[in-house]
């Protein structure tokens, strides 16, 4: 279930300005030995010690990937891959330098298979947070 609290726009110069938007909860920020725990207790035949290691292997794998400029997509999940963040733009390609128009990369991860938005919305339950934790509950939406 996806907890929301609601949050007013206090940007004056925003079309937005005073309007309510919903914003998830964020209930806890699971860590690699924490999913590979839950994993564990899903009764996949493996430890909770082997699906750390397999994981750990996995997040260096991609990272490599990517860094090598090749997306990898894991089914059901997203598609990895590397994104450029530019600066200010060249005048022409001759202007152009690393140094001055580029600022960085970035990981790029997009939804793919049954994770996509369309069918995270069909699967997705919605309910006010204050409604089910009282409204002086201690909430985080892990901004």
């Amino acid at each position: 279930m996806i907890r929301y609290i609601l949050k007013q726009n206090q940007n004056n110069t925003s079309s937005a300005y005073q309007k309510y938007y919903a914003y998830p909860v964020v209930e806890q920020t699971m860590n690699l030995n924490d999913l590979a725990r839950h994993m564990s207790e899903h009764d996949s035949g493996f430890s909770e010690a082997m699906i750390v290691g397999v994981l750990k292997a996995m997040v260096r794998c991609i990272k490599e990937m990517i860094l090598e400029g090749k997306n990898v997509k894991i089914d059901d999940l997203a598609i990895f891959s590397c994104g450029i963040r530019n600066a200010e733009g060249a005048a022409s390609e001759d202007d152009f330098t690393v140094a001055k128009n580029i600022k960085g990369v970035k990981l790029r991860a997009r939804a793919t298979g049954s994770l996509s938005n369309t069918n995270l919305n069909l699967a997705a339950t919605i309910k006010k947070a204050s409604a089910l934790l009282g409204n002086g509950s201690n909430i985080s939406t892990g901004e």
